[in-house]
């Protein structure tokens, strides 16, 4: 007979008792969290204990460095990580991570249930959350009371961290094999990509790799790293996510079967960037990784053509920013039989004939003489000095397009002669390039053949001021300390007058390239120091300047090498191969041209050497000098009634008539015996004007035009 009595409804203060039981029992336990916290935090510095790397201008990686332990482990974020990998992880290891508080107690009753019905784990419990608790303080022991205490620290770390950044120290902190920590370094070993964008494939095999990480190598267990890689792909939570028929397609690729090495590129630039600052974990260069990466294979290949001991530097700078993007210290770092440890971008070494075109470019500044004046080349005694050409033969009568392209000695010294060798210095210090002179000596003659110590930097910086209209840009890599305030400058003072660097590279762009070498318009010029040591090509465009040395670190001689023969192949290989676009040069600034030597006026058709001895004693009348306008004067033109400008009027005083006048290197009119003339100028902006007299002494100024 069934009991028809009703049942007794629970006492009011029962009720009270279970509830004030129940908040007495919630409030204990968030005490004891509180204490447990402070005294027993979870060691979560270790998530910040990853790998120093070096970035690109783009945030590429260029080079990393393992961890003291030995292990690759690059810090990474959910936002580093293809979000298809997010969801399928989450998916597969954790279905429930974003709502439980660190531990899911579905998750550990279903494995709880497995274990007892099979007698053997079939599936873990543990959330993201527990893992992250495992992996920074690892167990020493399988035990009930480890996973007591790895479930403990899930809940502490879920009171300190966000669901993003637990997400985050699994992803930097999960074993992969070997010594490979976090999907970056695991993406970047088997897959060499970074792990942005990832294949279904590639993401299910990164899912599987850490729950045995040794056994499931796919550089060593292929096999097992399939089966592990299918499992996760086969999981029904992960066939919800990406569907059937991509589950079955990427079961179906292959699994990569070695284990590529960790990018390793700048090495100096980035050894340097970590003695600058110790303690910072990233570092961001100047650099551009597809750049940097063309040159040192370039690099590398040529040396090993060249022979043994022979080491490349290179340099590639963007000449108005000043920004190096490709920047190759060695050959080979890790090659001691060629002392690749040296950075050869920073050593000084004589640069042979790489500094001739700014003695030209003095010389067409004066208006001393335009490309198709005739200069000889001779025998020539220089007080002492008597220079002879690399060749040892003489050309005779050339034009100074022909001394320059040919890179002849004696017309460059007569041009430096007259220039002053005090003033090239002066010009290189204006672009903030340091040089050495040898022990005792004042600057003279000789540093126009290389009888000076410069860097391939500092050349690469000089030549920045050809490529970008007379201005040299202070050149950085981001890390060195070439600018005071850490930002790339252009120099103060120009190096030389637009229409003067026009004229050079307009020169330099009529050089023939190597033989074997395609031509794509660049202006170089090539160098050799003496006794063969070292071979230099500098090369450039209007926008890029690429720097080359060749030679042996310990200074050795190399016969045979030059800078035609040996280092301007690998200048146009590696421009070629940088991936740089092309940029025309700069045009000729207005009233600048070249000029038939028909039409250059009669003391400009023969370069005449103003000898300072030799005219004080024939010549009473003190030198040419521009008394209107003044030197850095600002003109505004008047209009006249036309509506047209009004020329400019000229005056200068001293000198011996006939005068001529010059404006940005062309003549203005026929050679006159009046002390003054006019100017039309064609259009606003600098202008350089100057005067010549009969005897080749020259004064100029530069004014702007309104």
């Amino acid at each position: 007979m069934a009991d028809t009595q009703p049942r007794k409804k629970p006492h009011p203060h029962k009720k009270l008792m279970i509830l004030s039981g129940t908040a007495i029992a919630l409030a204990v336990t968030w005490a004891s969290l509180e204490i447990l916290d402070k005294a027993f935090p979870p060691p979560l510095e270790v998530v910040r204990q990853t790998s120093k790397e070096v970035m690109d201008r783009d945030g590429n990686l260029l080079r990393a460095f393992a961890i003291p332990s030995g292990h690759w482990r690059l810090a990474t974020t959910h936002k580093d990580v293809d979000p298809q990998f997010i969801e399928m992880l989450i998916a597969y290891e954790d279905q429930r991570f974003r709502d439980h508080a660190g531990i899911d107690p579905r998750a550990m009753g279903r494995a709880a249930v497995q274990l007892a019905s099979h007698g053997r784990i079939i599936s873990g419990g543990s959330t993201l959350s527990m893992q992250v608790a495992r992996l920074i303080e690892p167990r020493t022991e399988r035990s009930f009371f480890a996973k007591f205490r790895q479930m403990l620290r899930a809940v502490q770390i879920e009171r300190r961290l966000s669901k993003e950044e637990i997400l985050d120290a699994y992803l930097t902190l999960a074993p992969f094999g070997g010594n490979l920590e976090g999907i970056r370094a695991a993406s970047l070993a088997y897959f060499g990509k970074e792990p942005r964008r990832l294949t279904t494939s590639e993401a299910a095999l990164l899912i599987a790799l850490p729950q045995l990480p040794e056994r499931r190598r796919p550089d060593r267990y292929p096999d097992n790293a399939r089966a592990a890689r299918d499992r996760v792909l086969n999981r029904l939570a992960v066939v919800s996510l990406i569907g059937n028929d991509e589950a079955d397609r990427a079961a179906h690729l292959a699994i990569p079967k070695r284990r590529l090495a960790m990018p390793a590129l700048a090495p100096h630039v980035s050894e340097t960037a970590l003695r600058k600052d110790s303690q910072a974990n990233v570092h961001h260069v100047t650099l551009k990784r597809s750049v940097q990466q063309a040159l040192e294979t370039v690099a590398m290949d040529s040396a090993k053509r060249l022979g043994p001991k022979i080491s490349v530097a290179m340099v590639m700078a963007d000449a108005i920013t000043g920004d190096i993007i490709g920047e190759v210290g060695s050959s080979d770092y890790f090659d001691s039989s060629r002392s690749g440890w040296i950075d050869m971008t920073n050593v000084q070494r004589s640069p042979g004939s790489a500094l001739k075109p700014f003695i030209f470019g003095l010389a067409f500044e004066d208006g001393l003489v335009m490309q198709e004046t005739i200069i000889e080349d001779r025998p020539t005694n220089f007080s002492g000095y008597r220079p002879r050409n690399f060749d040892m033969s003489y050309q005779g009568d050339v034009t100074v397009r022909e001394a320059l392209q040919l890179s002849l000695n004696v017309p460059s010294v007569r041009l430096l002669d007259s220039v002053g060798a005090t003033r090239l210095m002066v010009r290189m210090r204006r672009a903030e390039v340091k040089t050495t002179l040898p022990p005792g000596e004042t600057p003279g003659l000789a540093i126009g053949l290389g009888g000076l110590g410069i860097s391939l930097k500092d050349l690469v910086q000089l030549y920045t001021g050809l490529s970008n209209r007379g201005k040299a840009s202070i050149i950085s890599n981001g890390v060195d300390d070439r600018t005071k305030d850490g930002t790339n400058t252009i120099t103060a003072e120009p190096l030389l007058q637009p229409a003067a660097a026009w004229q050079v590279a307009d020169v330099l762009a009529g050089v023939k390239p190597p033989l074997g070498s395609m031509q794509r318009g660049l202006a170089y010029k090539t160098g050799t120091s003496y006794g063969y040591r070292d071979a230099w090509s500098v090369g450039f465009d209007g926008r890029y300047v690429l720097g080359v040395w060749v030679g042996r670190a310990d200074n050795g001689a190399v016969p045979g090498l030059s800078g035609y023969g040996s280092a301007a192949p690998i200048l146009f290989e590696a421009f070629s191969k940088s991936g740089v676009g092309f940029t025309p040069l700069s045009p000729a600034p207005v009233g600048t041209m070249r000029l038939r030597q028909s039409e250059l006026p009669v003391s400009l058709r023969r370069f005449t050497p103003y000898l300072a001895p030799l005219v004080s004693a024939s010549v009473r009348e003190s030198p040419p000098q521009i008394l209107f306008p003044p030197e850095g004067a600002r003109v505004e033109l008047s209009n006249q009634p036309d509506g047209s400008t009004a020329p400019l009027a000229l005056k200068m005083q001293g000198g011996r008539a006939p005068f001529i006048w010059l404006a940005n290197g062309k003549p203005l009119d026929k050679a006159s015996r009046k002390r003054s003339g006019l100017w039309q100028p064609d259009g606003a902006g600098y202008s350089t004007l100057t005067v010549i007299d009969a005897v080749g002494r020259a004064a100029s100024v530069r004014v702007f035009i309104d």
